[in-house]
């Protein structure tokens, strides 16, 4: 059974999270939603990604390129999962079916630095079910 000053905290964290939703701004609560989420998938945060790691990152994409290079053309795609930003790129593609801005994926790879960006080169990617 809880004690009295179990249920005070107990009624304060709630308080504390009902005002939290009601100053924050959308695109921080997106963010949280989206640390939830890879949180419970068990995938690294995008923020303590190092150079070098095998990781397995899940978010949302914000933004999908192609980039028509004269060699090489490459499909670039933003990856946000609410602490930072990894771009994914693939080489030689122009278009793969489902990587769309907005779509929620889990992708994984080793991190490497391209102008201070982290970037996933040919991910392994799965794309999530649409909510």
């Amino acid at each position: 059974m809880a004690t009295d000053s179990e249920s005070a905290v107990g009624e304060r964290g709630g308080l504390r999270k009902f005002l939290r939703r009601l100053t924050a701004s959308d695109s921080e609560l997106d963010a949280e939603e989206l640390q939830r989420d890879a949180k419970q998938c068990g995938s690294m945060p995008a923020l303590r990604c190092q150079r070098g790691q095998i990781v397995r990152l899940k978010g949302r994409l914000r933004t999908v390129v192609y980039t028509p290079r004269t060699n090489l053309p490459t499909l670039e795609a933003e990856l946000f999962d609410g602490s930072d930003l990894v771009t994914l790129v693939w080489l030689g593609r122009r278009h793969i079916a489902g990587i769309e801005p907005g779509r929620a994926i889990t992708a994984k790879g080793r991190i490497a630095l391209r102008d201070g960006r982290k970037v996933l080169y040919n991910p392994y990617y799965e794309l999530d079910t649409p909510r």
